[in-house]
């Protein structure tokens, strides 16, 4: 949905209208999560949660949110809308700090993703440049009230997720290769020709070093989602846009030799997924990485060392995935579009889930944990 400028300003008049009741809980302790969300009364918001899954609060959105970016040095959040969105707030630690609202730069609009420099100090987020139809990264000074201060090429169309390495300085961009403008909704404008890609950055320098594709015959897969597993290699989820009848592989891996490798689901399980995965993330201890399919119902693992298939459950509408904040750190958890949140174990060679919470609200595609 297209938000105009006027109209966000006074949207952004919402984002101070809650009472105490609803905002982000202060005094909440150990780890946590967050999610975009819709409410019973229709509107949008961000929650934050316990370890449980647990609503603690709520902060309203202007209109439908994707992902939210965590800084763990401040504490501070920022949801992102969803493609192509107009807007991002700002979201400091402390209740008592009014949200800052984000308006997406003139000709450009955000792809629901963002992540922090280490230092906190900047916000990168994917963006695109649609008169040009390039990808960007925009590059966002927090000191200075998220005043964008540049911008990077992505070498491709359509980022989508972004991540940073564990240097400090490597971003490594999911171009998922489909065009977008505001003026035309998410309808995807150059779906015949499109290119999928991942883009890897120098951030500090703002210098594309390699942009990896995909071969020939998956060129319908779309690059979206991606995490990074213990060994510093990006594994990556993917949307295909060819023929419903064409079941290919949909999870992938860049090494850090910058190999690209697919890897399939077991045959009986690949009609499932609808050729659609909507989030990845991987284990605390980086040693599983899980894929979503919300249209099947189906959340499946790999092994990140072996790229072993480890299992899979069932969550209907499951999408947001996250590393699980409790005890073992090879647990996950998920929430669901029908307010579901269940921890996954795929640590004994099938998946398992077990009910965490049922909360009123319907969980966005993206979980994010903070702590």
């Amino acid at each position: 949905m297209l938000i105009d400028r006027r109209r966000l300003i006074g949207l952004s008049a919402g984002l101070f209208a809650l009472g105490p009741r609803r905002l982000f809980a202060a005094t909440a302790e150990g780890p946590r999560y967050a999610s975009c969300a819709k409410l019973p009364d229709g509107s949008f918001a961000a929650v934050l949660m316990d370890a449980a899954g647990r609503i603690l609060g709520v902060r309203p959105l202007p209109d439908r949110g994707h992902d939210i970016a965590h800084d763990p040095v401040s504490g501070r959040l920022v949801a992102f809308a969803r493609r192509p969105g107009s807007f991002a707030v700002v979201f400091e630690a402390d209740p008592a700090v009014a949200p800052i609202l984000l308006p997406a730069p003139e000709g450009r609009h955000f792809y629901g993703h963002g992540v922090f420099s280490p230092d906190g100090k900047l916000l990168y987020t994917t963006e695109n440049d649609y008169a040009a139809g390039q990808g960007v990264v925009g590059i966002y000074d927090v000191a200075a009230g998220f005043e964008r201060v540049g911008e990077m090429p992505t070498g491709g169309i359509g980022p989508h997720e972004l991540v940073l390495l564990g240097d400090g300085r490597t971003l490594v961009v999911a171009n998922g290769g489909l065009d977008t403008s505001p003026e035309f909704g998410r309808l995807d404008l150059n779906s015949a020709d499109m290119e999928a890609s991942l883009a890897v950055i120098d951030a500090p320098s703002g210098k594309l070093t390699a942009v990896r594709r995909l071969p020939d015959e998956l060129r319908k897969l779309s690059i979206r989602h991606l995490a990074v597993d213990a060994a510093g290699a990006v594994w990556f989820g993917c949307q295909y846009e060819g023929a419903p009848t064409d079941l290919p592989p949909l999870a992938g891996r860049l090494t850090a030799d910058g190999t690209t490798e697919m890897f399939a689901l077991p045959d009986a399980l690949r009609a499932r997924t609808r050729n659609y995965v909507g989030s990845v993330a991987a284990s605390r201890d980086g040693d599983l990485v899980a894929f979503s399919a919300p249209r099947g119902g189906l959340i499946f693992a790999f092994d990140s060392a072996t790229g072993r298939f480890a299992g899979t459950t069932r969550l209907a509408d499951g999408c947001g995935i996250a590393p699980a904040a409790g005890e073992g750190a090879g647990g996950l958890l998920a929430t669901s579009g029908e307010g579901a949140v269940i921890g996954l174990d795929f640590t004994k060679g099938d998946g398992s889930a077990t009910p965490m919470s049922r909360e009123d609200v319907a969980f966005d595609n993206h979980l994010t944990l903070i702590g």
